[in-house]
């Protein structure tokens, strides 16, 4: 059995931070999760809007969770059976998405844990013996650190504290995507999803109105690709609306209704280019320090939640 102490930290509590940081709290330790973002969701966002007097969520980060490994498929399974996620047959066989938005299995580990939305750590340091965290409201110690943010941000907050693992962070470049959120007053003549080609300007879109426990008469989430969203990278959110919304039209040939809501997000550091040697996770048992991240494993969800659950494994062997 782990000591409950020293106290880990763990920076961002997204799918690879909440999933390391669950198996070490049933192992019996004591995680501390820190995050930016005011509640659950990170790239598995959902965005509530008013449209048409009523109250609707969009899901413009990920949009549907697959699976390729057992271990992701049983942990898929206990999320629909704990009401966090469900099947959408419309996005292929096997697909699901987390319910009533994308964020739900996020939501739903989180809620058993120690996490502190809206504070962004600043800085990571170590002395006499322990980590020190700094942030808004000050600073705190903690015996081990676990990092589990993008690989850009990650460079800059491991730059002086952990400087071999800052710079394979800096060696990771993610590619952008803007994302629209968009209702109609009529409905589209498509299907449910829209996928396109590598030379196409929109990588995927969706009727999110059509998936389980959504609302909204009409609404979409369009993805622009790679390529598009690079060259539109600096426009303002009104810019890349309309750009994404004339080539929504351009490639699907639809003529569109009249859209009565728009509104655009762009990720920065949406899709991690990981080579085929990712390392999966980073651990220095000696230090006190880990690493986690879609970015050591593989741009999905599932592969964010495989390097969370294989730190906690080394951390966890480690103590043994």
């Amino acid at each position: 059995m782990v000591q409950a102490k020293p106290t880990i930290a763990v920076i961002g509590a997204g799918m690879a931070g909440l999933t390391c940081a669950t198996r070490l709290a049933e192992a019996g330790c004591a995680p501390v999760l820190f995050d930016k973002g005011r509640g659950p969701g990170g790239r598995m966002a959902a965005r509530r809007a008013e449209v048409a007097g009523e109250t609707v969520s969009f899901d413009h980060g990920a949009q549907i969770l697959t699976a390729q490994t057992p271990e992701f498929a049983a942990q898929l399974s206990a999320w629909k059976v704990a009401g966090a996620a469900a099947r959408w047959d419309s996005a292929g066989q096997g697909a699901y998405v987390g319910t009533s938005g994308m964020n739900g299995p996020i939501r739903r580990m989180a809620e058993p844990l120690d996490v502190r939305w809206g504070v962004r750590i600043e800085t990571v340091q170590q002395g006499n013996g322990d980590w020190i965290l700094s942030h808004n409201g000050g600073e705190e110690r903690f015996g081990q650190v676990i990092c589990a943010i993008p690989a850009e941000q990650a460079a800059v907050l491991l730059a002086d504290a952990a400087p071999d693992y800052a710079a394979k962070a800096a060696s990771i470049t993610s590619t952008p995507c803007w994302a629209l959120m968009a209702a109609f007053d009529a409905k589209l003549d498509l299907s449910d999803t829209v996928t396109g080609f590598d030379t196409d300007a929109i990588g995927w879109a969706a009727r999110n109105s059509a998936k389980p426990q959504r609302s909204g008469s009409e609404c979409w989430v369009m993805h622009g690709s790679a390529d598009f969203s690079q060259s539109i990278l600096e426009h303002s959110k009104e810019e890349a609306a309309a750009a994404l919304l004339i080539a929504f039209a351009k490639q699907t040939g639809v003529s569109l209704p009249a859209a009565i809501h728009t509104a655009a997000h762009r990720w920065l550091y949406a899709f991690p280019q990981v080579g085929a040697d990712a390392a999966g996770h980073l651990w220095d048992a000696e230090a006190g320090l880990g690493v986690c991240g879609d970015w050591l494993h593989g741009p999905r969800a599932e592969n964010a939640f495989l390097s969370g659950r294989a730190l906690a494994a080394n951390i966890l062997d480690s103590a043994a």
